[in-house]
């Protein structure tokens, strides 16, 4: 049976809908008749927080098999190092056009709109009061971040076992290419097995996807009514500005910036795109993780854009860390909102720095809930904004970062969209596992 229909006709997307739906309304009800009451802390701790966790953690538990998988799989279907390099180019230049488009747009935004200037004192005192727990341990976590130098020693792994358990997916990925380059030069037999396991263990996770991503619609549901229920229309109206300005510079990004990049230059209607990308728009949305999409967006890259599946297994793994173009927006727009609250003059300078800042930050952001924080109370540190002040917009983070998530992913199909449009047949060679077994099989002839 498709993932796309159930035995009932409805299709996944409609039915995510309705769990949307019923999540926000159920949760708004929720918090208006007994936000403080035992009972809804009782259902959110007992009934819908596990069922959504329980869905996510399913999720994470494909992501290393599939990143180390597809990339090995993406690299060795490359072949030619010279065409890899192509790829990887044409990727590292979309990601970086991407990322700027959306942090400029942001630094803009949060210059014209002001959402720091105004807000109430007492109002601001008593957010950051009520996030300063988690707010402090953030601004600490930040500080005993590695930076500069040992940040790119870290891309290479010493421990490639304790670097996948400790969810470190850029290390895993340096560590799937570099082997997935040396599989495409030592064509024999011991290599083509290697190569055909990867195969299988991708198909496998495919499949586990395939059941996983049925249950969506109801982790969707738990997911939303939790977040909705807790957080209630006060937080929102109180730091209303600030989330606006946040989610007007995401909508501008996902509706008017990447339909221009997939017309212009890839050739594709952006109706036909976002249709086609819909369980993975989802299911970022609910997930509030690229990694935890990743599955679903290889599945939609690969069989619903028709994006060759070297390019989408190569661009959408390395996409699922590298390309947050929601998240550097998010983080440009936050430091300035905070900068703005605390009074700190930052010149024209300063905030062209910020603008670099956020997109590197973005590109080592964690591609988890709440993995741009961090990085966030870093780069305040550094511009002499007191980092603590994060605890201000705790409050309503989840609901942003579920929004800046689907931007990110979103931005993902785009780019392997833009770097398939943008390739030669010269550049895609027929470098299939079966087109590898069969150079294997004349290894020893040509010994």
């Amino acid at each position: 049976m498709s993932v796309e229909t159930s035995r009932s006709g409805l299709s996944l997307h409609w039915k995510m809908g309705i769990g949307f739906a019923v999540g926000i309304g159920a949760g708004l009800l929720a918090n208006l008749h007994g936000a403080d009451a035992p009972w809804l802390q009782g259902l959110i701790t007992w009934v819908t927080d596990p069922i959504g966790q329980l869905f996510l953690r399913l999720l994470f538990m494909l992501v290393v098999p599939l990143v180390f998988s597809a990339l090995v799989l993406g690299v060795v279907e490359i072949g030619n190092p010279k065409s890899l390099g192509r790829i990887g180019g044409r990727t590292l230049l979309w990601i970086l056009v991407g990322t700027s488009i959306a942090v400029a747009i942001g630094l803009l935004l949060v210059n014209v709109i002001q959402p720091g200037v105004g807000l109430p004192p007492e109002l601001a005192q008593d957010l950051i009061a009520q996030g300063s727990e988690r707010g402090g341990q953030i601004a600490a976590a930040a500080r005993e971040a590695p930076n500069g130098i040992q940040i790119l020693l870290n891309i290479v792994p010493r421990n490639v076992v304790d670097a996948a358990a400790k969810g470190d997916l850029i290390a895993v990925m340096f560590f799937a290419l570099m082997v997935g380059i040396a599989a495409t030069m030592i064509r024999n037999r011991a290599t083509t097995a290697f190569v055909e396991a990867c195969q299988g263990l991708f198909d496998i996770c495919l499949r586990l996807i395939e059941w996983i991503i049925r249950l969506a619609p109801y982790a969707v549901a738990a997911l939303l009514f939790g977040i909705v229920a807790k957080l209630g229309v006060d937080v929102l109206a109180q730091l209303a500005k600030y989330v606006g300005t946040v989610i007007f510079a995401l909508a501008l990004q996902l509706f008017v910036v990447f339909p221009l990049l997939i017309k212009l230059f890839g050739g594709r209607s952006p109706a036909v795109f976002f249709k086609a990308s819909e369980p993975a728009i989802m299911t970022a949305f609910s997930t509030s993780s690229s990694s935890a999409t990743l599955p679903t967006t290889l599945m939609v890259a690969e069989e619903r854009l028709g994006v060759p599946r070297r390019v989408a297994r190569f661009v959408c793994t390395l996409g699922a860390t590298a390309n947050m173009n929601g998240t550097a927006m998010f983080e440009g727009i936050t430091i300035l909102f905070l900068a703005q609250f605390f009074g700190v003059e930052l010149s024209l300078g300063q905030q062209v720095l910020v603008l670099a800042m956020c997109i590197l930050g973005a590109i080592g952001a964690a591609g988890v809930p709440g993995g741009s924080l961090p990085v966030i109370a870093m780069i305040l540190a550094m511009f002499g904004i007191p980092p603590e002040g994060i605890g201000l917009i705790l409050g309503v983070d989840r609901l942003l970062d579920m929004c800046r998530t689907t931007v990110n992913v979103t931005g993902d199909l785009a780019i392997s969209t833009l770097v398939a449009r943008g390739l030669g047949e010269g550049d895609l060679p027929g470098t299939g596992p079966e087109d590898f077994e069969a150079e294997a099989i004349d290894e020893p002839a040509r010994r």
